[in-house]
């Protein structure tokens, strides 16, 4: 017996397929409507996280297709103010992937969003965004930097993070090599 899918979920589907397409041939793995950033392997995170054009062109290509914009090919032909909101979502995925790599590697207790798929980031984004954005990841008490990230005010446990992303990225470097 066919199983019966509202046209708008169906739509979602078709979308989710078409999102992580190179995704697939790329990375080899599965990737599907519920996959999170902790159902990804390090060495895809890896290539991910470095922010690179090829790295920036899967998150395109998954934003594109999920807010149906075409493909992460086509980015550069987006009006202005398309570009705009795929780049925001980009940087806003990009920190999420920073920070699941920093939570594998054990500098992070745990990160705002990490719940949530990555479609759900994507299509939810301008829900989600605000929220997630404001809060603060947990820095490990065992990282080295614990005492200046406790000891700050709320403002600055921000740059302590963020000042780890060039380090984290020197760290994960050679993983992201396999592929």
């Amino acid at each position: 017996m066919p199983q019966i899918i509202d046209m708008e979920e169906g739509r979602r589907l078709l979308a989710v397929k078409r999102g992580f397409r190179n995704w697939i041939s790329r990375f080899k793995e599965d990737f599907g409507p519920n996959t999170r950033l902790c159902d990804l392997s390090l060495q895809t995170l890896s290539f991910l996280a470095q922010g690179r054009d090829k790295g920036a062109f899967y998150l395109y290509d998954l934003i594109m297709s999920l807010k149906n914009l075409g493909s992460g090919f086509e980015f550069h032909e987006l009006d202005p103010k398309s570009k705009m909101k795929v780049m925001d979502l980009h940087l806003f995925l990009l920190d999420r992937v920073r920070f699941e790599c920093m939570k594998r590697i054990g500098w992070l207790e745990a990160y705002p969003g990490e719940e949530f798929t990555l479609v759900e980031l994507i299509v939810q984004f301008d829900r989600l965004a605000p929220g997630l954005q404001a809060k603060i990841p947990l820095l490990s008490q065992d990282h080295p930097e614990y005492p200046k990230f406790s000891a700050a005010n709320v403002f600055d446990k921000e740059g302590v993070i963020r000042r780890l992303i060039p380090s984290l990225l020197k760290e994960i470097e050679g993983y992201s090599e396999t592929l």
